[in-house]
């Protein structure tokens, strides 16, 4: 904070020195002299509850990278070129840190993530309800995104992250954590595994059956019954060069080789005959 003040034309000879010539003491005396602007705009954001220090090099990270970008020829203030990247920098910060679950990967949530706490004090002032529907709407279309994203947002910011191994106390003598109340709807490792067994038996009946099919025969099963979008009727007649009536008729005769076949090797199996 006591770096001294640059003028103009002393800020602009750094930056040229510094951008033409590489030279290290002209980029520190640069960044130096701009340090206030970092703290002072890292102020602004100290109600995110993120360390000061952290958002202070975050920001100075940004100037660095302003004074490798920045242009003297354009004849602008240095400290006006650096707010920009000074702010981006301090933010991109919060957005990766202020919670576990990553938000705000667009330039329009960005937006509602970081206006939001002002409008809704802005309009709770005026007697809203960061709740109420018509002050969603309102916030929605002063940032120009949907309500469902307003609300979301919304959700976020009131409550803090909450870790799943966090304890939920029962009773004194028992505590389970949060995971042990989720419930999972996926079948059991059993259910899976006798799953798998199952389709792999029955491909390998299935297999031994269609040999039983002559080749056109074969052809109209699998494109009627074995692949992703069966064949229509007409399709298959028009390929074959036969009509659609045929083609069904050879259909009905094919399945009933394979439920012949399949009952032939596995007589025990019923659902066959269904």
């Amino acid at each position: 904070m006591k770096a001294p003040y640059l003028e103009r034309d002393e800020e602009l000879a750094l930056a040229r020195k510094w951008r033409e010539e590489g030279d290290q003491p002209s980029l520190d005396l640069l960044a130096s002299a701009h340090m206030r602007l970092v703290i002072a705009i890292a102020a602004k954001f100290r109600h995110f509850g993120l360390p000061m220090n952290d958002m202070i090099q975050e920001g100075h990270v940004g100037l660095l990278e302003a004074a490798s970008r920045f242009e003297p020829e354009r004849n602008v203030r240095f400290s006006t070129y650096a707010t920009w990247w000074i702010r981006a920098s301090i933010q991109d910060y919060i957005l990766r840190n202020w919670s576990i679950v990553r938000g705000g990967t667009s330039s329009t949530q960005k937006a509602l993530f970081f206006n939001l706490r002002r409008l809704r004090a802005k309009l709770s002032r005026n007697g809203g309800s960061a709740t109420d529907p018509a002050v969603v709407a309102e916030i929605a279309t002063a940032i120009g995104v949907s309500t469902a994203d307003v609300e979301l947002m919304n959700a976020r910011i009131s409550a803090p992250d909450t870790s799943l191994n966090a304890p939920v106390v029962e009773s004194d003598e028992q505590a389970s954590d949060r995971q042990d109340f989720l419930v999972c709807e996926a079948p059991l490792q059993d259910e899976t595994v006798g799953t798998v067994i199952d389709t792999e038996r029955r491909s390998r009946w299935l297999k031994r059956a269609l040999n039983e099919l002559s080749e056109r025969e074969l052809r109209i099963v699998r494109e009627r019954r074995l692949a992703d979008e069966g064949a229509t009727l007409e399709a298959l007649g028009s390929a074959l060069g036969i009509s659609k009536e045929r083609v069904r008729q050879i259909e009905s005769r094919a399945l009933e080789k394979l439920r012949t076949a399949l009952l032939r090797d596995h007589p025990d199996r019923a659902a066959f005959t269904g």
